[in-house]
């Protein structure tokens, strides 16, 4: 029996508000899934702000995956966006997007935005799966590391430009690589 999960495959998942007693969950996800991780403070920091938005992917009884995005007038944006590790794959992640995308209206919020670190490729993929862009490189965003990120983002209104382009084939020159 083969417990190999295809890309194919569904887990559907509830999205709903996070609360405080999903925080044990939301922390080991963050642990295992960045090597610079939120702490609990970081956490509560952000989510005690008026724009600011927790949400988690529930299966049963368990959290598989969480976001965490500020309200701004005319977008989204992702501060922090995982999958537990054994439930990739399945997509959730795509839910998850697929909540936030539902949040969008041609009237008011038109895109949602991410920063993506340049070394983190399988999270430029996925988020280059769900219809998100590279529209900039932001260089040494990362105080930790001063590593460079893409500024990721989703519209319904389709704009593209040279800069849009250029970033994308800098990305590409990864997925070249082993």
């Amino acid at each position: 029996m083969s417990t190999g999960k295809t890309e194919k495959e569904q887990l559907r998942v509830h999205i709903r508000w996070m609360i405080r007693r999903d925080m044990p969950e939301v922390l080991q996800m963050e642990q295992e899934s960045f090597e610079f991780a939120w702490t609990e403070e970081d956490f509560l920091r952000c989510l005690r702000q008026r724009n600011c938005i927790g949400m988690v992917a529930e299966r049963g009884e368990r959290v598989v995956g969480f976001m965490i995005y500020e309200l701004h007038k005319t977008k989204l944006h992702i501060l922090n966006f995982a999958v537990a590790p054994e439930f990739r794959r399945n997509s959730i992640g795509g839910q998850m997007v697929a909540k936030l995308i539902s949040k969008l209206s041609s009237h008011r919020r038109t895109r949602i935005t991410l920063e993506v670190r340049e070394t983190n490729l399988a999270a430029q993929l996925f988020f280059r799966s769900q219809g998100f862009k590279a529209v900039r490189v932001l260089r040494e965003y990362y105080d930790d590391t001063g590593e460079d990120a893409f500024l990721m983002q989703y519209s319904i209104a389709s704009e593209t430009n040279e800069v849009e382009d250029a970033v994308v084939n800098r990305i590409s020159q990864y997925e070249d690589q082993p």
